[in-house]
Protein backbone atom coordinates (compact mmCIF):
# COMPACT_ATOMS: atom_id res chain seq x y z
CA UNK A 1 0.00 0.00 0.00
CA UNK A 2 1.33 3.44 -0.95
CA UNK A 3 2.45 5.61 1.96
CA UNK A 4 1.40 9.26 2.37
CA UNK A 5 4.27 11.52 1.32
CA UNK A 6 4.59 13.04 4.81
CA UNK A 7 5.48 9.58 6.14
CA UNK A 8 8.40 9.35 3.69
CA UNK A 9 9.97 12.82 3.89
CA UNK A 10 11.85 13.61 7.11
CA UNK A 11 14.04 16.70 6.77
CA UNK A 12 15.19 16.08 10.32
CA UNK A 13 17.05 13.01 9.01
CA UNK A 14 18.08 14.03 5.51
CA UNK A 15 17.54 16.73 2.89
CA UNK A 16 18.32 14.30 0.04
CA UNK A 17 15.62 12.41 -1.91
CA UNK A 18 15.53 10.30 -5.06
CA UNK A 19 12.36 10.69 -7.11
CA UNK A 20 11.22 8.78 -10.17
CA UNK A 21 8.14 9.45 -12.30
CA UNK A 22 6.81 7.25 -15.12
CA UNK A 23 4.35 7.73 -17.96
CA UNK A 24 1.21 5.60 -18.14
CA UNK A 25 0.56 5.46 -21.86
CA UNK A 26 2.24 3.07 -24.26
CA UNK A 27 3.62 6.01 -26.23
CA UNK A 28 7.13 7.04 -25.24
CA UNK A 29 7.84 10.16 -23.23
CA UNK A 30 10.65 10.80 -25.68
CA UNK A 31 12.76 9.07 -28.30
CA UNK A 32 11.36 6.95 -31.13
CA UNK A 33 8.34 4.75 -30.42
CA UNK A 34 9.05 1.52 -32.28
CA UNK A 35 5.37 0.55 -32.34
CA UNK A 36 4.30 3.68 -34.23
CA UNK A 37 7.53 5.03 -35.69
CA UNK A 38 6.84 8.45 -34.18
CA UNK A 39 9.72 10.49 -32.81
CA UNK A 40 9.17 12.18 -29.43
CA UNK A 41 12.81 13.10 -28.84
CA UNK A 42 11.98 16.79 -28.49
CA UNK A 43 10.07 16.06 -25.29
CA UNK A 44 13.33 15.31 -23.53
CA UNK A 45 14.23 18.96 -23.96
CA UNK A 46 10.89 19.96 -22.40
CA UNK A 47 11.66 17.94 -19.29
CA UNK A 48 15.29 19.03 -19.10
CA UNK A 49 14.37 22.71 -19.37
CA UNK A 50 11.59 22.40 -16.80
CA UNK A 51 13.86 20.72 -14.23
CA UNK A 52 16.39 23.54 -14.57
CA UNK A 53 13.67 26.19 -14.38
CA UNK A 54 12.22 24.76 -11.17
CA UNK A 55 15.67 24.84 -9.56
CA UNK A 56 15.52 28.65 -9.85
CA UNK A 57 12.10 28.78 -8.17
CA UNK A 58 12.12 26.25 -5.33
CA UNK A 59 14.54 26.07 -2.41
CA UNK A 60 15.41 22.63 -3.75
CA UNK A 61 18.74 21.86 -5.41
CA UNK A 62 19.27 19.40 -8.26
CA UNK A 63 22.00 16.86 -7.50
CA UNK A 64 21.42 14.59 -10.49
CA UNK A 65 18.79 13.88 -13.13
CA UNK A 66 18.23 11.92 -16.30
CA UNK A 67 15.38 11.76 -18.80
CA UNK A 68 14.71 8.29 -20.19
CA UNK A 69 12.25 7.06 -22.84
CA UNK A 70 9.30 6.51 -20.48
CA UNK A 71 10.44 7.85 -17.10
CA UNK A 72 12.67 10.38 -15.40
CA UNK A 73 14.90 10.40 -12.33
CA UNK A 74 15.93 13.32 -10.12
CA UNK A 75 18.04 13.43 -6.97
CA UNK A 76 17.02 16.47 -4.93
CA UNK A 77 18.37 18.32 -1.90
CA UNK A 78 15.83 20.33 0.07
CA UNK A 79 17.40 23.55 1.38
CA UNK A 80 15.13 24.38 4.32
CA UNK A 81 17.61 26.94 5.67
CA UNK A 82 17.47 28.94 2.46
CA UNK A 83 13.70 29.38 2.54
CA UNK A 84 13.87 30.44 6.20
CA UNK A 85 16.29 33.21 5.25
CA UNK A 86 14.02 34.59 2.53
CA UNK A 87 12.01 37.66 3.49
CA UNK A 88 8.26 37.71 2.90
CA UNK A 89 8.80 39.65 -0.32
CA UNK A 90 11.45 37.22 -1.51
CA UNK A 91 9.09 34.29 -0.91
CA UNK A 92 6.44 35.97 -3.08
CA UNK A 93 8.97 36.86 -5.77
CA UNK A 94 10.13 33.23 -5.92
CA UNK A 95 6.55 31.93 -6.03
CA UNK A 96 5.53 34.35 -8.78
CA UNK A 97 8.41 33.11 -10.95
CA UNK A 98 6.47 29.92 -11.55
CA UNK A 99 2.91 30.49 -10.33
CA UNK A 100 0.25 33.18 -10.66
CA UNK A 101 -0.19 33.98 -7.00
CA UNK A 102 -3.18 36.11 -6.09
CA UNK A 103 -4.32 39.66 -6.74
CA UNK A 104 -3.41 40.55 -3.16
CA UNK A 105 0.08 39.06 -3.30
CA UNK A 106 0.80 41.10 -6.44
CA UNK A 107 -0.57 44.25 -4.77
CA UNK A 108 1.65 43.54 -1.76
CA UNK A 109 4.77 43.37 -3.94
CA UNK A 110 3.79 46.62 -5.62
CA UNK A 111 3.49 48.13 -2.12
CA UNK A 112 -0.11 49.15 -2.71
CA UNK A 113 -2.29 49.91 0.30
CA UNK A 114 -3.92 46.88 1.90
CA UNK A 115 -6.35 46.79 4.81
CA UNK A 116 -5.75 44.57 7.85
CA UNK A 117 -7.88 41.70 6.51
CA UNK A 118 -6.04 41.78 3.18
CA UNK A 119 -2.66 41.83 4.95
CA UNK A 120 -3.69 38.84 7.01
CA UNK A 121 -4.68 36.99 3.83
CA UNK A 122 -1.31 37.83 2.23
CA UNK A 123 0.56 36.63 5.32
CA UNK A 124 -1.33 33.34 5.20
CA UNK A 125 -0.36 32.96 1.53
CA UNK A 126 3.28 33.68 2.34
CA UNK A 127 3.27 31.05 5.08
CA UNK A 128 1.78 28.50 2.68
CA UNK A 129 4.12 29.41 -0.18
CA UNK A 130 7.14 29.15 2.13
CA UNK A 131 6.12 25.55 2.90
CA UNK A 132 5.48 24.69 -0.73
CA UNK A 133 8.88 25.98 -1.87
CA UNK A 134 10.56 23.13 0.05
CA UNK A 135 7.87 20.57 -0.72
CA UNK A 136 9.05 17.71 -2.97
CA UNK A 137 5.47 16.90 -3.97
CA UNK A 138 4.96 20.45 -5.21
CA UNK A 139 8.25 20.28 -7.07
CA UNK A 140 7.34 17.04 -8.85
CA UNK A 141 3.81 18.25 -9.53
CA UNK A 142 5.20 21.45 -11.04
CA UNK A 143 7.53 19.36 -13.19
CA UNK A 144 5.00 16.86 -14.49
CA UNK A 145 1.85 18.92 -15.09
CA UNK A 146 3.18 21.28 -17.81
CA UNK A 147 4.82 18.36 -19.63
CA UNK A 148 1.55 16.39 -19.48
CA UNK A 149 -0.42 19.30 -20.89
CA UNK A 150 2.01 19.79 -23.78
CA UNK A 151 2.16 16.07 -24.55
CA UNK A 152 -1.63 15.71 -24.45
CA UNK A 153 -2.00 18.70 -26.77
CA UNK A 154 0.56 17.21 -29.14
CA UNK A 155 -1.11 13.77 -29.01
CA UNK A 156 -4.58 15.35 -29.33
CA UNK A 157 -5.93 13.45 -26.35
CA UNK A 158 -6.87 13.89 -22.71
CA UNK A 159 -6.30 11.91 -19.53
CA UNK A 160 -3.31 10.99 -17.44
CA UNK A 161 0.13 11.17 -18.93
CA UNK A 162 2.09 10.33 -15.75
CA UNK A 163 1.40 7.72 -13.13
CA UNK A 164 -0.67 9.04 -10.25
CA UNK A 165 2.22 8.90 -7.77
CA UNK A 166 5.91 9.40 -8.21
CA UNK A 167 8.39 7.18 -6.36
CA UNK A 168 10.28 8.92 -3.59
CA UNK A 169 12.99 7.54 -1.29
CA UNK A 170 15.11 9.19 1.37
CA UNK A 171 18.91 9.06 0.98
CA UNK A 172 20.22 9.02 4.53
CA UNK A 173 24.00 9.40 4.18
CA UNK A 174 26.65 10.45 1.68
CA UNK A 175 27.19 6.88 0.49
CA UNK A 176 23.51 6.55 -0.43
CA UNK A 177 23.52 9.98 -2.08
CA UNK A 178 26.59 9.35 -4.22
CA UNK A 179 25.52 5.83 -5.20
CA UNK A 180 22.08 7.04 -6.21
CA UNK A 181 23.53 9.94 -8.19
CA UNK A 182 25.82 7.57 -10.10
CA UNK A 183 22.89 5.20 -10.68
CA UNK A 184 20.82 8.04 -12.11
CA UNK A 185 23.65 9.49 -14.19
CA UNK A 186 24.46 6.07 -15.70
CA UNK A 187 20.87 5.21 -16.69
CA UNK A 188 21.38 5.98 -20.40
CA UNK A 189 24.64 3.99 -20.49
CA UNK A 190 23.04 0.93 -18.89
CA UNK A 191 20.09 1.19 -21.29
CA UNK A 192 22.44 1.50 -24.32
CA UNK A 193 20.99 4.91 -25.11
CA UNK A 194 24.52 6.36 -24.91
CA UNK A 195 28.01 4.90 -25.10
CA UNK A 196 29.56 7.15 -22.47
CA UNK A 197 28.39 9.61 -19.78
CA UNK A 198 29.53 12.62 -21.82
CA UNK A 199 27.30 11.56 -24.73
CA UNK A 200 24.26 11.06 -22.49
CA UNK A 201 21.99 13.87 -23.61
CA UNK A 202 19.62 15.54 -21.13
CA UNK A 203 21.45 14.31 -18.06
CA UNK A 204 23.17 16.03 -15.17
CA UNK A 205 26.44 14.20 -15.79
CA UNK A 206 26.68 15.62 -19.30
CA UNK A 207 26.16 19.12 -17.87
CA UNK A 208 28.85 18.53 -15.26
CA UNK A 209 31.34 17.19 -17.82
CA UNK A 210 30.73 20.04 -20.29
CA UNK A 211 31.25 22.60 -17.52
CA UNK A 212 34.31 20.79 -16.15
CA UNK A 213 35.96 21.03 -19.56
CA UNK A 214 35.79 24.82 -19.09
CA UNK A 215 37.07 24.59 -15.52
CA UNK A 216 33.63 25.38 -14.15
CA UNK A 217 30.63 23.76 -12.50
CA UNK A 218 27.07 24.14 -13.85
CA UNK A 219 25.19 26.86 -11.97
CA UNK A 220 21.93 24.91 -12.37
CA UNK A 221 23.14 21.94 -10.31
CA UNK A 222 24.21 21.54 -6.69
CA UNK A 223 28.00 21.95 -6.85
CA UNK A 224 30.69 19.68 -5.48
CA UNK A 225 32.53 21.63 -2.78
CA UNK A 226 35.30 19.26 -1.67
CA UNK A 227 36.02 17.89 1.78
CA UNK A 228 34.21 18.99 4.92
CA UNK A 229 35.67 22.11 6.57
CA UNK A 230 34.75 25.21 8.55
CA UNK A 231 32.25 27.57 6.87
CA UNK A 232 31.25 24.75 4.57
CA UNK A 233 29.30 26.06 1.56
CA UNK A 234 26.15 24.33 0.36
CA UNK A 235 27.15 21.44 -1.84
CA UNK A 236 28.31 17.86 -2.20
CA UNK A 237 31.36 16.87 -0.16
CA UNK A 238 33.55 15.52 -2.97
CA UNK A 239 35.49 17.06 -5.82
CA UNK A 240 33.68 17.26 -9.14
CA UNK A 241 36.72 15.78 -10.92
CA UNK A 242 36.73 12.71 -8.67
CA UNK A 243 32.98 12.20 -9.14
CA UNK A 244 33.20 12.42 -12.93
CA UNK A 245 36.08 9.92 -12.96
CA UNK A 246 34.11 7.60 -10.67
CA UNK A 247 31.07 7.70 -12.96
CA UNK A 248 33.26 7.20 -16.03
CA UNK A 249 35.05 4.22 -14.45
CA UNK A 250 31.75 2.68 -13.38
CA UNK A 251 30.20 3.22 -16.80
CA UNK A 252 33.07 1.46 -18.56
CA UNK A 253 32.76 -1.57 -16.31
CA UNK A 254 29.00 -2.00 -16.62
CA UNK A 255 29.16 -1.81 -20.43
CA UNK A 256 29.94 -5.28 -21.78
CA UNK A 257 31.69 -3.82 -24.83
CA UNK A 258 34.02 -1.61 -22.75
CA UNK A 259 37.12 -2.55 -20.82
CA UNK A 260 37.37 -0.71 -17.53
CA UNK A 261 38.51 -0.81 -13.94
CA UNK A 262 38.16 1.28 -10.81
CA UNK A 263 40.98 3.84 -10.81
CA UNK A 264 42.95 4.79 -7.70
CA UNK A 265 41.03 8.07 -7.25
CA UNK A 266 37.72 6.22 -7.55
CA UNK A 267 38.89 3.59 -5.11
CA UNK A 268 39.76 6.37 -2.64
CA UNK A 269 36.14 7.56 -2.78
CA UNK A 270 34.81 4.04 -2.27
CA UNK A 271 37.16 3.58 0.68
CA UNK A 272 35.85 6.80 2.19
CA UNK A 273 32.28 5.60 1.68
CA UNK A 274 33.22 2.19 3.10
CA UNK A 275 31.78 0.39 0.05
CA UNK A 276 33.69 -2.48 -1.63
CA UNK A 277 34.10 -2.07 -5.39
CA UNK A 278 31.95 -5.11 -6.18
CA UNK A 279 29.15 -3.72 -3.98
CA UNK A 280 29.43 -0.35 -5.70
CA UNK A 281 28.96 -1.91 -9.12
CA UNK A 282 25.93 -3.86 -7.89
CA UNK A 283 24.34 -0.77 -6.33
CA UNK A 284 24.89 1.54 -9.29
CA UNK A 285 23.48 -1.10 -11.63
CA UNK A 286 20.46 -2.21 -9.59
CA UNK A 287 19.75 0.63 -7.15
CA UNK A 288 16.05 0.79 -8.00
CA UNK A 289 15.59 -2.96 -7.56
CA UNK A 290 17.67 -3.28 -4.39
CA UNK A 291 16.18 -0.39 -2.42
CA UNK A 292 12.44 0.21 -2.30
CA UNK A 293 12.43 2.57 0.68
CA UNK A 294 14.93 4.79 2.50
CA UNK A 295 18.60 4.05 1.80
CA UNK A 296 21.50 4.35 4.22
CA UNK A 297 23.59 2.68 6.89
CA UNK A 298 21.62 0.85 9.58
CA UNK A 299 22.06 3.49 12.35
CA UNK A 300 20.75 6.22 10.03
CA UNK A 301 17.90 3.99 8.83
CA UNK A 302 16.95 3.19 12.43
CA UNK A 303 16.78 6.87 13.40
CA UNK A 304 14.77 7.68 10.27
CA UNK A 305 12.20 4.98 11.09
CA UNK A 306 11.99 6.08 14.72
CA UNK A 307 11.32 9.70 13.77
CA UNK A 308 8.54 8.60 11.42
CA UNK A 309 7.20 6.15 14.02
CA UNK A 310 7.62 3.10 11.83
CA UNK A 311 7.55 -0.31 13.45
CA UNK A 312 9.89 -1.97 10.96
CA UNK A 313 12.92 -0.91 8.92
CA UNK A 314 12.00 -1.55 5.31
CA UNK A 315 15.01 -2.63 3.26
CA UNK A 316 17.32 -3.00 6.28
CA UNK A 317 18.79 -6.29 4.99
CA UNK A 318 19.86 -4.85 1.64
CA UNK A 319 21.21 -1.68 3.26
CA UNK A 320 23.34 -3.79 5.57
CA UNK A 321 24.46 -6.14 2.81
CA UNK A 322 25.39 -3.62 0.12
CA UNK A 323 26.27 -0.41 1.99
CA UNK A 324 28.51 -1.90 4.68
CA UNK A 325 31.97 -3.33 4.10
Amino acid sequence: MARPRQTIVSLEDTPYYHCCSRVVRKAFLCGIDNSTGENFEHRREWVDARIIELATIFAIDICAYTVMSNHLHVVLKVDADKVKEWSDKEVLIQWHKGFKGTLLTHKYLKEEDLNSFELQTVNECITEYRKRLIDISWFMRSLSEPIARMANKEDKCTGRFWEGRFKSQALLDEAAVLACMAYVDLNPVRANMAATPETSDYTSIQRRINSAMKGEQPAELLPFVGNERLNMPNGLMFSVKDYIVLVEDTGRIIREDKRGAISSSSQDILNRLNIPAENWLKITTEFGALFKGAVGALPALTEYCEHLERKRRQGAANCQRWLCA
